[in-house]
């Protein structure tokens, strides 16, 4: 096993849907620079790098096109999705992963995988006009939490709208932009989507880690802990987000659509 390759949609279970992330299966460790480099190829919104410690976890680690990242859920669901399908963990197993962020885990119910996250909690903050600008649309609630801001807007069809101006947005503090409302429709409790320009990905497709904030926030606002969340971006996503104190459960399914191999 050398430098595998893998393209996996994450949060669907249709190919060309959800959160595109590539992930990349090692034996040896890589310099962060070739680790950069192969995200930078990739072009999409994270690659994951992925070897087997002595003790039969796995480090993680994640990349943008233009850096590397604290914490990624879809590339973490795609990681895990990999390890079950090309048999490196029986399905029973679970993937164990040290990574930035600590310890994470994945474990296989079916055709979903769950993954197990810290909770993100967010501080209430003042918005700013600059903010306000670049976003297009005044915030119902505006906080910071360790990744970015969280902003809830009116509703979900002002979600949907957005047209952010983002090289504007990239000069605001912050990494991620978490924009949510509550659903218009009963099969969801609330929607959102996600900028990161200032990282190099414009609109996220399907974020994990914005639900690590997502969760905590709407279990404060409805006391409740489950949640089922759509991210309405172009291509779109479901995510299952369970609230257990300091921790956040996320559901999802994967689907491969390209695997090979860095010559």
């Amino acid at each position: 096993m050398s430098n595998l390759l893998f393209q996996v949609d994450s949060f669907t279970k249709e190919p060309f849907k959800g959160n595109p992330a590539a992930v990349c299966v090692s034996s040896d460790e890589k310099e962060a620079a070739w680790m950069q480099n192969v995200a930078a190829e990739m072009n999409l919104a994270e690659t994951a790098f992925v070897r087997r410690r002595a003790d039969s976890s796995f480090e993680l680690r994640w990349f943008t096109p233009l850096c590397e990242v604290d914490l990624c859920g879809h590339a973490t669901l795609a990681a895990a999705h990999v390890l079950w399908e090309t048999g490196l963990l029986a399905e029973n197993e679970t993937a164990q992963f040290h990574s930035r962020s600590g310890v994470l885990s994945a474990v296989k119910q079916g055709e979903f995988i769950q993954l197990d996250f810290p909770a993100l909690p967010s501080e209430p903050a003042k918005a700013t006009k600059s903010l306000e600008s670049a976003l297009g649309a005044a915030p119902v609630a505006f906080l910071k939490h360790s990744l970015g801001t969280l902003i809830e807007v009116e509703s979900a069809a002002v979600v949907r709208d957005l047209d952010p101006k983002l090289p504007a947005l990239a000069k605001v503090a912050g990494d991620i932009h978490i924009v949510t409302g509550v659903s218009d429709t009963p099969e969801y409790d609330f929607v959102s989507r996600v900028f990161c320009p200032r990282i190099g990905i414009g609109e996220d497709p399907v974020t994990g880690a914005a639900h690590c904030c997502l969760g905590p926030y709407w279990m404060g606002k409805t006391g409740k802990e489950d949640f089922t969340a759509f991210q309405a971006s172009k291509r779109g996503g479901t995510v299952i987000v369970r609230v257990r104190g300091a921790r956040v459960k996320l559901e999802g399914q994967a689907v491969t659509v390209l695997q090979g191999q860095i010559v």
